[in-house]
């Protein structure tokens, strides 16, 4: 207990320095905020240190038992730091085993840029959220707009019924004609529209939607960098 006032003491005169020294930013020779929060792990310190030692633990106990605290507070503060960093690779991991799976990164500017890996056949392939479902389209830069197939529109919440099939199209089975529609969200990864055009296909003359041109030319750009291609907001 002696100990613990001792600790508590000096706590408190750090404490009455950081107020004192509040106007000038720094108390010896620290910023006010990493003073503070020495301050904080100080606190919490002692009161583990404390509670060890009043349990009536030997020496030797104690000491793992404080080894143990200390390496799961240093892990706790590691995976905070690269919280960031844990979240692209749990990304990437992802798109490994789910193929077509964006991985949605942040550059230092705060902008989003979504990697999406080549399928196994060839194509650029990728899940987007249209309408709060995800749809596998393809990535066809040949393609000037976002064409769905006649499944991912019902899916969707399109319906055929009301849509008017009067637009002729190019595709690569022959002429289709198409219906003029509206998104009303859409998201690849970080890279969110709203009220997005689409045009939806006639049953059976489209196999897979198409995130065509009109899509690609609202970001910023986008590469292709060996089997990636990487979208930029």
């Amino acid at each position: 207990m002696r100990f613990f006032w001792i600790v508590m003491a000096l706590l408190g005169g750090g404490l009455i320095l950081l107020i004192a020294n509040h106007d000038s930013g720094r108390v010896l020779g620290l910023e006010n905020a990493t003073f503070a929060a020495t301050l904080y792990l100080g606190l919490w310190g002692a009161v583990l240190l404390v509670g060890i030692l009043g349990s009536g633990m030997r020496i030797g106990e104690a000491a793992r038992s404080l080894a143990f605290w200390v390496f799961l507070l240093l892990a706790l503060i590691a995976v905070y730091q690269y919280r960031y960093e844990l979240q692209d690779v749990a990304s990437r991991v992802t798109a490994g085993l789910i193929p077509g799976s964006p991985v949605s990164m942040v550059t230092s500017e705060g902008n989003a840029r979504v990697m999406v890996e080549r399928s196994a056949n060839g194509h650029f392939e990728v899940i987007a959220d249209v309408n709060g479902q995800a749809l596998r389209m393809l990535i066809d830069t040949g393609a000037s707009s976002i064409v769905l197939s006649d499944d991912d529109a019902r899916r969707a919440g399109f319906d055929p019924s009301t849509l008017r099939f009067q637009i002729p199209v190019a595709t690569a089975n022959g002429t289709a004609m198409v219906a003029r529609a509206r998104a009303q969200e859409m998201s690849i990864g970080a890279i969110s529209r709203s009220d997005v055009p689409v045009y939806i296909a006639q049953p059976g003359r489209l196999g897979q939607s198409l995130l065509g041109m009109s899509f690609i030319n609202t970001l910023s750009g986008f590469e292709l960098r060996g089997d990636r291609i990487v979208l930029q907001d």
